[in-house]
C-alpha cells in the first residue's frame, strides 16, 4: 500500500502537519507567557468592580439600579466585544486583535481611576468590557491553533489558568489596596499591560493556521519557518520530526461565514456550547459579583472580612481550573463539562434546601459550587475552539464568549431582582442550582474532541 505523499509545506494541510510534529519547547512557553500576562490582567480588570462596589455604594450613595448597572455595564461591553472581535479576528488576524483589545482594556482602566461619578464609571466600564470580551476568546483561539492534538487539553488549559489567577489576584490585591490606598489605585494597576503590547507584536508570530486558511500561504510558510527555527534553536539544532500527512483534507476554498456556524455538523455544536457558556457563567458571575455585597448587606459581615471570604471563593475557583487542566486529557471534555456543572448544581440546590441561613453555610457551599463551575467554565476555553474550522474558529469561539457575557449579564440581574423582591437566600441559590442542571443536560450532547487534530474535527 502506497504511503501518501506529504502535503505542500505552505498549504493549510502542510502548515497543520508542521505544527503537529513540533515538540513542545521553550518557544511555546515564551508565547504562552506573553499572551498569558495580558490575559491575566484581563481577568484582573474584569473582577475589580465586584471588590470596589461596596465602597462605591457608600461613596456615591448608589441606588439599587445604579449598583446593578455598575455590575452589568462592563458585561454588556464584553458581549459586544466578543461578537465584534470574533468577526474581526477571522479577517485581520489573531495577534493584532489581541493587541487592540489589550490597548482598549488598559486605557479604559486608566480612565476609570479618575472617574468622577457613577455615570462616567458605567460608560468607561462598557468601553473596558469591549476589550476584555474581545481578548479572552481570541487569545484562547490563538493558543489552541499553535497546539498539537496530543495533550492539547493540558497545553491550552495550563495557559488558561492565568485568567482565574487574575480573578484571584484581583481579590487578593483588593483586600489590601481598597482599605489602605483606595479603590482608584486598583484601576491604575489594571493599566499595566499597555507596556507589553510592543513585546507581543515583536515576539508573537501570527497564527500560521489562520494565514493558510486565508490563502496567504507565503506568509504562513514564513511564520512557520520562523517558529521551526526558534524550536530548533532551543533544542540546540536537533532536527525536527518529518511532517506526517493529515488523515483528512482541509477545505482550503471556503471563506469565513457566520452562516456555517448554524448549518451542517456545526449547528448542534453551536447549540450545545451556547447553553454551556450561558449556564456556566450565569452561575459563575451571579455568585462572584454579588457575594461580597451579600456578605455585608444580608449577613452583616464587615467589609474587610467580606473581601477575605470572596477571596476564598476565588481560590476555590482556581483549584477547579487547575483540576480541569490536569484531568481533561485523561477523562475527556464531556465529563469535565457536564460533571462540573452537575456538581455545582447539586451543591447550590443543597444550599437552597438548607435555607442558606448562616454565613458558614454560604461560605462553604458557595465556595464548593464556585470550584465546580470553574472546572466546567475553564474547559470551555479549550473545547469551543476545537469545534470549528480555522476560517470560522475565532467567530465560533467569540459566539461562545457572547453567550458567556449574556450569562454574565443576566445572572447578576436575576440575583439582584430576587434580592430586591425580598426572596430568601435559599431561593436565590436554588434558582442558580436549577440553571446548572439545564447546562449539565446539554453536555450530554457534546462531541468528544480529545486527542483529535483540529483539522480532523472541523475540516
Amino acid at each position: 500500500m502506497a504511503v501518501p505523499a506529504p502535503p505542500d509545506r505552505s498549504s493549510a494541510e502542510g502548515i497543520a502537519s508542521r505544527l503537529e510534529r513540533l515538540p513542545t519547547s521553550l518557544w511555546h512557553l515564551k508565547v504562552r507567557i506573553l499572551i498569558g500576562i495580558v490575559t491575566f490582567f484581563e481577568g484582573f480588570d474584569q473582577m475589580l468592580v465586584a471588590y470596589t462596589l461596596p465602597v462605591l455604594t457608600e461613596e456615591w450613595a448608589l441606588t439599587p439600579g445604579q449598583t446593578t448597572m455598575l455590575i452589568t455595564g462592563g458585561s454588556v461591553g464584553m458581549l459586544a466585544g466578543a461578537l465584534v472581535s470574533g468577526w474581526l479576528s477571522d479577517r485581520i488576524g489573531r495577534v493584532r486583535m489581541v493587541c487592540l483589545c489589550v490597548f482598549i482594556t488598559a486605557a479604559a482602566s486608566l480612565a476609570l481611576a479618575v472617574a468622577p461619578g457613577p455615570e462616567i464609571f458605567i460608560a468607561l466600564r462598557f468601553i473596558q468590557g469591549l476589550g476584555i470580551g474581545g481578548e479572552v476568546p481570541i487569545a484562547a483561539t490563538y493558543i489552541g491553533e499553535i497546539a498539537k492534538s496530543h495533550k492539547r487539553g493540558r497545553f491550552v488549559l495550563l495557559y488558561e489558568l492565568v485568567f482565574p489567577a487574575g480573578l484571584m489576584a484581583a481579590a487578593v490585591v483588593s483586600a489590601w489596596v481598597v482599605p489602605h490606598l483606595g479603590w482608584r489605585w486598583l484601576f491604575v494597576i489594571g493599566a499595566l499591560p499597555l507596556v507589553l503590547i510592543p513585546f507581543i507584536l515583536r515576539h508573537v508570530p501570527e497564527s500560521p493556521r489562520w494565514l493558510a486558511s486565508r490563502g496567504r500561504t507565503d506568509e504562513a510558510d514564513k511564520q512557520m519557518s520562523r517558529i521551526e527555527a526558534e524550536v530548533r534553536k532551543v533544542r540546540k539544532g536537533e532536527e525536527l520530526p518529518e511532517p506526517r500527512p493529515l488523515e483528512v483534507s482541509v477545505n482550503a476554498t471556503a471563506r469565513p461565514s457566520p452562516r456555517e456556524l448554524v448549518t451542517g455538523i456545526y449547528l448542534r455544536r453551536t447549540i450545545v456550547i451556547s447553553m454551556l457558556w450561558f449556564t456556566g457563567y450565569f452561575i459563575n458571575y451571579a455568585l462572584t459579583s454579588w457575594l461580597p455585597t451579600i456578605y455585608t448587606s444580608v449577613y452583616g459581615v464587615p467589609l474587610d472580612r467580606s473581601l477575605q471570604l470572596s477571596l476564598l471563593s476565588n481560590v476555590a475557583g482556581f483549584v477547579g481550573c487547575l483540576g480541569a487542566a490536569l484531568l481533561i486529557d485523561r477523562i475527556g471534555r464531556k465529563l469535565c463539562l457536564g460533571g462540573g456543572l452537575l456538581l455545582s448544581s447539586a451543591t447550590l440546590l443543597l444550599l437552597g434546601w438548607l435555607g442558606a441561613g448562616t454565613t458558614g453555610q454560604v461560605m462553604l457551599l458557595a465556595t464548593l459550587a464556585t470550584m465546580f463551575v470553574f472546572l466546567c467554565n475553564m474547559s470551555l476555553y479549550l473545547y469551543t475552539p476545537e469545534l470549528f474550522p480555522t476560517r470560522n474558529r475565532a467567530m465560533g469561539t467569540a459566539l461562545g464568549g457572547a453567550w458567556n457575557r449574556i450569562g454574565v449579564i443576566i445572572g447578576p440581574l436575576v440575583v439582584g431582582g430576587l434580592v430586591g423582591a425580598g426572596a430568601s437566600m435559599g431561593t436565590v441559590f436554588a434558582v442558580l442550582g436549577i440553571v446548572g442542571l439545564t447546562g449539565a443536560a446539554a453536555a450530554v450532547f457534546a462531541v468528544e474532541t480529545n486527542n483529535r487534530s483540529l483539522e480532523e474535527l472541523s475540516p
